[in-house]
């Protein structure tokens, strides 16, 4: 019964480690680099989106808090 057991740990760890190296084998390559440096171009892309928003809403406030709007819609 020992055996048994001691057997079927072995067999999943094997296939635990054949996973991890087929994984590591495939991030290694060219095909995973190229995903890796879109996934970072893609969070980039998505980080300056949000700042850019972010900026935008905030310069409005502060044109509406200082009445500049008011001033430059007046004058045209």
């Amino acid at each position: 019964m020992k055996r048994i057991v001691w057997m079927g740990i072995g067999v999943a760890i094997g296939v635990i480690a054949f996973r991890k190296i087929t994984e590591a084998q495939a991030n290694l390559g060219p095909e995973g680099l190229n995903r890796a440096v879109g996934r970072m171009a893609d969070g980039l892309f998505d980080f300056a989106d949000a700042v850019r928003t972010g900026t935008h809403q905030r310069e409005e406030e502060l044109r509406a808090a200082l009445g500049i709007d008011d001033a430059v819609s007046s004058r045209l």
